[in-house]
């Protein structure tokens, strides 16, 4: 009798953690590719993006979450942290990502509330440890009779990620795959234009830059230039409630929105493998976190 081939594994792991503790450079490492903006500045994602892996074993599909945040103080940060507990009904595995750098906080506390409602299956996995200096990772450790396994982690050097993936692979469920093999994330082309744009605001502008800002892609068309090369061409608006925010943006002689519109068509250029024209406005909008669900 032929024996039958394994079950393969297939299910939703869910990135959950304090805000700006390295979910989205995880999540980009582990899928290979960049699904999800980062930067050193909180509140970076603004809502539930998945990456998927594909493994000979099965389909992982990682979903990164926002930041939870202590006091939801204006209406985008009662929308992040709703976002953040909503990822994690009905998901198959947690993944709690935590930063020994930081001590353990009312932050932190949130999430292990969150987390004591959840029956999936939970990894925690301690990031940063290629840091010299981790004063707080005894404080994580401690942690481990809460969850089923427990990795460390470099994120950003991608240190340990095939653990991570074991781990991930061996509390999933069996079942089919959800997600071809060729697809990679679940966002679409203009979501992710508009997410690759705001990242380089938030390099440009660090922390001069005001949480009240968005960007929405208005038009996105493959053209040909005169000499019969192709270009993809992108019309993008950057949205802020604030004319002193707008000035900002622009900058001096316009120098900034330069800067930013130069650093977002190279990653593309280097991404998309074709040349691109990108044409930036900045638009005062005061009602665009409410006109966008935000």
């Amino acid at each position: 009798m032929t024996p039958s081939p394994e079950l393969k594994k297939s299910g939703f792991a869910v990135l959950i953690g304090r805000s700006n503790v390295g979910k989205s450079t995880l999540l980009n490492a582990l899928v290979g590719t960049k699904v999800a903006i980062t930067s050193p500045k909180p509140q970076t994602t603004r809502q539930a993006i998945q990456g998927i892996v594909h493994d000979p074993r099965g389909q992982i599909v990682f979903v990164d979450t926002p930041g939870v945040f202590e006091k939801a103080r204006d209406p985008l940060t009662k929308h992040l942290n709703a976002a953040a507990r909503e990822a994690l009904q009905g998901v198959d595995l947690v993944i709690y990502v935590a930063d020994p750098t930081r001590e353990i906080g009312n932050e932190e506390h949130i999430v292990l509330r969150l987390l004591e409602g959840v029956t999936a299956p939970k990894i925690l996995a301690i990031n940063k440890t290629d840091l010299r200096n981790l004063p707080f990772i005894e404080e994580y450790k401690a942690l481990a009779d809460r969850f089923d396994r427990v990795v460390e982690i470099s994120a950003l050097h991608q240190v340990n990620l095939k653990p991570l993936i074991d781990a991930a692979i061996e509390l999933l469920p069996a079942g089919e795959p959800f997600y071809p093999l060729y697809q990679f994330s679940n966002i679409d082309h203009r979501f992710w234009l508009s997410e690759l744009i705001r990242e380089k605001l938030f390099i440009q502008l660090q922390q001069e830059l005001p949480y009240s800002t968005a960007v929405e892609i208005d038009e996105v068309e493959d053209r040909e230039t005169n000499e019969g090369k192709k270009i993809r061409y992108i019309k993008a608006r950057i949205l802020t409630n604030g004319q002193q925010y707008k000035r900002m943006i622009i900058g001096a002689g316009g120098r900034k929105i330069k800067e930013i519109g130069w650093a977002t068509r190279k990653e593309l250029e280097q991404i998309l493998d074709t040349r691109v024209f990108l044409e930036l406005e900045v638009e005062v909008d005061p009602d665009w976190m409410l006109r966008m669900g935000a």
